[in-house]
């Protein structure tokens, strides 16, 4: 199972390449009017992540791809840790000062270790080796935690034609280039993928859909719980090196 994982990402042109950190940067702070309106709509991302605690809170959470630390507006926790490898997106963040702990992989985090909660906005469609990250969730969350993902509806009509008819349009008319070329750079894995890897290794998941359903919607939720160890354990032993 998951024999196409590690996926590899599509190579960006050169011309993306010289501006993708700066765009990238806008794009995640809202920076431009179709990233603006597009951050606008991914508050209920944000939100629904966040449905199972106050603002300020007590559990143990570990975030995977924090980004700009966008999240630590809707919450915040006396230990939060967080996955990022992407440095220049947080460093000069004011909210750093409400990290516990920052690591660069799923795999720097000793297993001993073990959270309340973990959560990911907008990350799992980014995530090369994904039934490996999700396999390692189940192993540093309790027993009774949650993993909470929210997700772009990728692969669906409504998702396309949505960017294509904003962001997509945005990026042309100044820069002149073809946004899918990043799009298909950026999102590996579908919303159908997400779905099929968190329904592998937890017995339970809940999903909710900013839309009518799954195949007519932006974005997707899921409440993820009851860790199956086992599968976990033998899906990271199969691709451990001999």
């Amino acid at each position: 199972m998951f024999e196409d994982y590690p996926k590899t990402r599509l190579p960006l042109s050169k011309e993306i390449n010289k501006i993708y950190l700066k765009h990238y940067k806008s794009n995640r702070n809202g920076s431009t009017t179709a990233s603006g309106l597009a951050k606008k709509m991914e508050q209920w991302l944000h939100k629904k992540v966040s449905e199972d605690v106050d603002k300020t809170h007590t559990k143990k959470t570990l975030e995977i791809g924090a980004g700009t630390l966008n999240q630590l507006k809707y919450e915040t926790s006396n230990h939060y840790d967080i996955i990022e490898p992407f440095e220049a997106l947080y460093k000069d963040s004011p909210l750093l000062k409400n990290i516990n702990s920052i690591y660069k992989d799923i795999d720097d985090i000793d297993l001993e270790k073990k959270y309340d909660r973990i959560t990911s906005i907008a990350t799992f469609e980014h995530i090369l080796d994904l039934p490996k990250v999700v396999a390692k969730s189940c192993l540093l969350i309790k027993q009774n935690g949650t993993l909470r993902t929210s997700i772009p509806n990728e692969g669906t009509f409504l998702w396309t034609l949505g960017w294509k008819l904003t962001t997509g349009i945005e990026f042309k008319l100044k820069h002149g280039l073809d946004y899918s070329n990043l799009m298909k750079h950026e999102h590996v894995n579908n919303a159908n993928d997400v779905d099929e890897i968190l329904n592998y290794f937890y017995g339970s998941n809940v999903c909710k859909v900013f839309g009518l359903n799954k195949n007519i919607g932006f974005y997707r939720f899921y409440e993820s719980s009851k860790p199956n160890i086992e599968k976990a354990k033998e899906y990271l032993k199969s691709i451990s090196p001999k």
